[in-house]
């Protein structure tokens, strides 16, 4: 094996933000309406639960990135499922590359 394929940290930290900054204050506005308040607290204890897990779950992969840092194994970030590690090379040279100028 080249190197290990693991999540990209951006799809923990694009999780943890939409439901900290968008999900949990949209279920507050929606806890504050009296017949919902019993079932929403339930379902806001379920969200700060998967939010605590997402937490853990980002250690846990940090743990191992440094396993594999410590033993002399690489890691290759991943974006998605379908990306080969020659893709990912490409699309980062995409990024990293300057715009071409346009000619007036």
């Amino acid at each position: 094996m080249s190197s290990l394929p693991i999540p990209s940290h951006i799809h923990y930290e694009l999780l943890l933000q939409l439901l900290e900054r968008q999900t949990l204050p949209a279920l507050r506005n929606e806890i504050k309406q009296p017949h919902l308040a019993i079932k929403m607290n339930v379902s806001r204890e379920h969200l700060q639960a998967a939010i605590i897990n997402l937490r853990k779950a980002f250690a846990l992969q940090k743990q191992v990135e440094d396993l594999c840092e410590y033993h002399g194994i690489q890691v290759s970030y991943r974006w998605s499922l379908s990306e080969s590690e020659q893709e990912m090379g490409k699309s980062l040279k995409e990024i990293s590359s300057p715009l071409p100028k346009s000619e007036p």
